[in-house]
């Protein structure tokens, strides 16, 4: 029973890892996108980037949460993570392109 649960405690924390890195090179970008928009003084990447900034708060409370997640619920917990974490991916990249190609 211990190696059970340590091999699902190391697959958390595993998968914590995994996600906290796309987040964070999310967050990274975030900060220079947020220089630009403010260069810029566009309002719309500024309201982007706020949005953004509160989904990745929402992605590291629900990393979180995962910890104290019931063993029944580990698994469409970490599916309904891994899918914002894309979703979050995705729209610093489109933020990006958006910033770099000067659209609104």
């Amino acid at each position: 029973m211990k190696t059970a649960t340590h091999s699902t405690a190391s697959g958390l924390k595993a998968f914590e890892d995994t996600i906290k890195a796309q987040v964070e090179d999310g967050k990274a970008k975030l900060d220079q996108f947020e220089s630009k928009a403010r260069e810029k003084r566009t309002g719309a990447e500024t309201d982007a980037i706020a949005k953004l900034k509160t989904a990745r708060q929402e992605i590291d409370r629900r990393l979180q949460d995962l910890k104290t997640t019931h063993a029944t619920h580990v698994a469409r917990a970490k599916s309904e993570i891994e899918a914002d974490a894309a979703k979050f991916k995705n729209a610093v990249t489109d933020l990006g392109a958006r910033l770099a190609g000067g659209r609104k």
